[in-house]
């Protein structure tokens, strides 16, 4: 199936199974504040063997470590070469979601299926990213919109996207599952990377938020848990916000490229007007747009994670930082945009 997508050399894989795994404080992964364009292509693949080691889930579900490695370079050769929604994305999230698993403590409430569904689920999350988002699918008519409908299209097609890879010969890392740990993983899978869906995380925050704010949440109810799983994966996928302002500033820059990308197709291609945020005749606005995306989508979410856990202060502490550099910049824009329009 995936002869045509790819899968790695065995050149590749005999080359990272024979290499040394350098330690999680070599390679700084435990850290909140990581930096995210710290490590080469080959590095992430180490780094995500190791995170595979240290929460032991080589050594619990019996993992062939060679068929870890395939895996692994499989799916990093199955994300295209796109500015934001790219292999280090992945990666990154996959980092972020190992440091706060490890820092907060929550790799004691979870069980081993769940953070092993959240760790492959962040792996996989973008696989097969075309840099364009899931209203782009829909307005085009494209052949994912066509396949999935309209209703997380894209996320469908990544899990779907990893599935197929799975299902290839000599990557099933799941292979010494028990039958019901393994349809209980795919389920948990499933969920984690349709979790990323912001129009899911919209409808399922609020709930959230309510349970936390009145003290119900509760890890032994079953709906709880999962929520609380989504939450973790939009808080990872969105956690260029949470870390330090240069690498941050960087991320943006990166996705409002390829959001750019995507304002200039649907000019070209579908003859509309793309929104602010997609359109680079307005890339001066950024600023705005930034506070605005951090005060309606970000900060309600790792002011939430922090009630729920005080060891994810730093994170929140970052997103105010971040919000206040944003501000700055925005507040310089104001005079010159009160000269233009008078």
């Amino acid at each position: 199936v995936l002869s045509y997508h790819a899968t790695c050399s065995k050149a590749e894989v005999d080359k990272f199974k024979a290499a040394n795994i350098p330690l999680v404080s070599e390679l700084g992964i435990d850290d909140i504040h990581f930096d995210d364009f710290s490590l080469d292509v080959d590095a992430m693949i180490t780094a995500a063997l190791r995170m595979f080691m240290e929460l032991g889930m080589v050594q619990k579900f019996k993992i062939d470590y060679e068929t870890l490695c395939r895996w692994l370079l499989t799916v990093r050769k199955n994300y295209r070469m796109v500015l934001y929604h790219n292999w280090r994305h992945a990666f990154n999230v996959c980092q972020l979601m190992f440091a706060m698993l490890t820092t907060a403590g929550f790799q004691e409430i979870l069980t081993e299926i769940e953070i092993l569904a959240l760790i492959v689920g962040c792996l996989c999350h973008d696989l097969d990213h075309r840099g364009t988002n899931n209203a782009f699918q829909a307005k085009s008519g494209s052949a994912l919109a066509q396949l999935y409908g309209t209703s997380a299209t894209l996320e469908h097609h990544h899990f779907n996207h990893a599935v197929m890879i799975l299902q290839s010969e000599g990557h099933n890392i799941f292979a010494n599952l028990s039958s019901k740990d393994y349809s209980d993983l795919m389920q948990l899978l499933k969920q984690s990377i349709l979790a990323t869906d912001l129009t899911l995380y919209f409808e399922r925050r609020t709930e959230f938020f309510e349970l936390v704010s009145k003290g119900g949440y509760d890890w032994n109810i079953k709906n709880h848990r999962e929520i609380f799983r989504s939450m973790l994966m939009t808080a990872c996928d969105l956690g260029a916000v949470t870390k330090p302002w240069e690498i941050s500033r960087q991320a943006t820059e990166l996705v409002t490229s390829e959001f750019f990308e995507q304002g200039d197709r649907e000019r070209s291609e579908l003859k509309l007007t793309p929104s602010a945020i997609f359109d680079r005749n307005r890339k001066d606005e950024l600023p705005r747009l930034q506070l605005e995306w951090i005060d309606s989508i970000c900060m309600p979410l790792y002011e939430c994670l922090v009630k729920l856990n005080v060891k994810l202060k730093p994170m929140l502490d970052s997103v105010a930082v971040n919000r206040g550099k944003w501000e700055e910049l925005h507040q310089k824009r104001l005079p010159s945009q009160a000269a233009s329009s008078s």
